[in-house]
Protein backbone atom coordinates (compact mmCIF):
# COMPACT_ATOMS: atom_id res chain seq x y z
CA UNK A 1 0.00 0.00 0.00
CA UNK A 2 3.10 2.62 0.74
CA UNK A 3 4.47 2.13 -2.88
CA UNK A 4 1.10 2.63 -4.06
CA UNK A 5 0.46 6.15 -1.85
CA UNK A 6 3.85 6.74 -3.57
CA UNK A 7 2.79 6.69 -7.09
CA UNK A 8 -0.49 7.91 -6.64
CA UNK A 9 1.50 11.00 -4.81
CA UNK A 10 3.91 11.30 -8.09
CA UNK A 11 0.36 12.29 -10.07
CA UNK A 12 -1.10 14.84 -7.28
CA UNK A 13 0.91 15.69 -4.20
CA UNK A 14 -1.92 17.50 -3.14
CA UNK A 15 -4.39 15.00 -2.15
CA UNK A 16 -4.69 12.67 1.24
CA UNK A 17 -4.49 9.35 -0.44
CA UNK A 18 -5.24 7.91 3.32
CA UNK A 19 -8.56 9.38 3.41
CA UNK A 20 -10.10 10.52 -0.02
CA UNK A 21 -12.74 8.21 -1.57
CA UNK A 22 -13.76 10.14 -4.65
CA UNK A 23 -10.37 10.54 -6.63
CA UNK A 24 -12.37 9.75 -9.57
CA UNK A 25 -15.68 11.44 -9.05
CA UNK A 26 -13.74 14.41 -7.25
CA UNK A 27 -11.68 14.90 -10.38
CA UNK A 28 -8.74 14.18 -8.36
CA UNK A 29 -7.19 11.87 -11.05
CA UNK A 30 -8.25 12.46 -15.08
CA UNK A 31 -8.07 10.28 -17.52
CA UNK A 32 -4.61 10.34 -18.59
CA UNK A 33 -3.86 10.31 -14.75
CA UNK A 34 -5.78 7.23 -14.66
CA UNK A 35 -3.89 5.82 -17.61
CA UNK A 36 -0.52 6.58 -16.47
CA UNK A 37 -1.30 5.35 -12.69
CA UNK A 38 -2.39 1.58 -14.79
CA UNK A 39 1.05 1.23 -16.34
CA UNK A 40 2.73 2.30 -13.41
CA UNK A 41 0.97 -0.41 -11.23
CA UNK A 42 1.04 -2.78 -14.04
CA UNK A 43 5.24 -2.49 -13.76
CA UNK A 44 5.79 -2.42 -10.11
CA UNK A 45 3.02 -4.83 -9.26
CA UNK A 46 3.62 -6.82 -11.91
CA UNK A 47 -0.24 -7.48 -12.84
CA UNK A 48 -2.29 -6.71 -15.66
CA UNK A 49 -4.88 -4.59 -15.47
CA UNK A 50 -8.04 -5.66 -18.01
CA UNK A 51 -9.77 -2.30 -19.59
CA UNK A 52 -12.95 -3.46 -18.00
CA UNK A 53 -11.29 -3.09 -14.62
CA UNK A 54 -10.41 0.60 -15.31
CA UNK A 55 -13.54 1.29 -13.66
CA UNK A 56 -14.69 4.46 -11.24
CA UNK A 57 -15.51 1.87 -8.53
CA UNK A 58 -11.69 1.00 -9.05
CA UNK A 59 -10.15 4.06 -8.37
CA UNK A 60 -12.17 5.80 -6.35
CA UNK A 61 -10.16 5.47 -3.32
CA UNK A 62 -6.45 4.10 -3.01
CA UNK A 63 -8.16 1.62 -0.60
CA UNK A 64 -9.81 -0.04 -3.80
CA UNK A 65 -6.78 0.33 -6.10
CA UNK A 66 -5.06 -1.86 -3.50
CA UNK A 67 -7.81 -4.38 -2.97
CA UNK A 68 -7.87 -4.37 -7.19
CA UNK A 69 -4.20 -5.03 -7.52
CA UNK A 70 -4.45 -7.79 -4.77
CA UNK A 71 -7.43 -9.27 -6.52
CA UNK A 72 -5.36 -9.35 -9.66
CA UNK A 73 -2.28 -10.49 -7.96
CA UNK A 74 -4.66 -13.96 -6.81
CA UNK A 75 -6.13 -14.46 -10.05
CA UNK A 76 -2.52 -14.63 -11.67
Amino acid sequence: MERLIELLEDLNPEVDYETCTDLIDGHYLDSLAVLSLVADIEEEFDVVIPTVEVIPANFNSAQAIYNMIVRLQEEE
